[in-house]
């Protein structure tokens, strides 16, 4: 099926059928495309953790209490859960691992591209670390487009799917050790499949006309 028909039937899954798991090679195919996502200037700057087991997801729970229980279970009942988490501050030993991988990779025709590649990411790293000094917020955009290449991916591949920022990222951080390893919780995704009590199913989508929202020049 197309990818607009997907995205014109896509919507947040407001409650999850518990029996019903992922199968694990579409797990694979979703991890795999979250590691594909694009990031500017290939900063890759974010660390996702799965949750696929009951003491997973209620680890991830926790962090609901007290002001957002109205999402707690959707994360119990989902299939799968991921936390998308965001690097808050520019990190050397990252940045050299990905200038590695590049390498390795084949990106670079001789030295000199590689050089390029590097000033170019710092250029932008250090633009954002000392002339707008908005590192976190650059870094969370880039998490962001990873969330959008994981939602799509679900709806093409038929899996419901429920974003949330209703949180305490604070506690979810302290509970998945994520601030030792230079992380911050940006958002997370329920995987799984539609429940009997999905209100959200049965209504129609609704977005406003294209005419509104594009300019033609």
């Amino acid at each position: 099926m197309d990818p607009v028909t997907k995205a014109r039937q896509r919507y947040t899954v407001k409650s999850f059928d518990r029996a019903r798991k992922v199968p694990d090679d579409v797990i694979a195919q979703l991890r795999e495309l979250l590691r594909l996502a694009p990031s500017s200037v290939n900063s890759q700057p974010w660390h996702f953790v799965v949750a696929s087991t009951a003491e997973g997801k209620d680890r991830i729970a926790k962090a609901t209490e007290p002001d957002f229980q109205y999402n707690a279970a959707k994360i119990r009942d989902a299939s799968h859960v991921i936390v998308l988490a965001t690097r808050v501050a520019p990190s050397d030993e990252h940045n050299a691992a990905v200038l590695a991988q590049e390498e390795k990779d084949g990106r670079f025709v001789n030295d000199a591209a590689k050089t390029s590649q590097h000033a170019g990411r710092m250029s932008y790293t250090n633009m954002h670390r000392f002339t707008q000094k908005d590192v976190p917020f650059w870094y969370e955009k880039q998490t962001y487009l990873a969330l959008g290449t994981l939602l799509q991916g679900a709806a093409l591949l038929g899996i419901g799917a429920t974003p949330m920022e209703g949180f305490d990222a604070e506690a979810l951080d302290k509970e998945l050790g994520l601030r030792e390893k230079g992380f911050s919780a940006t958002v997370l995704v329920s995987l799984g499949y539609s429940g009997s009590e999905d209100f959200n199913a049965k209504l129609p989508k609704s977005r406003l006309p294209a005419e509104q929202v594009f300019t033609d020049i």
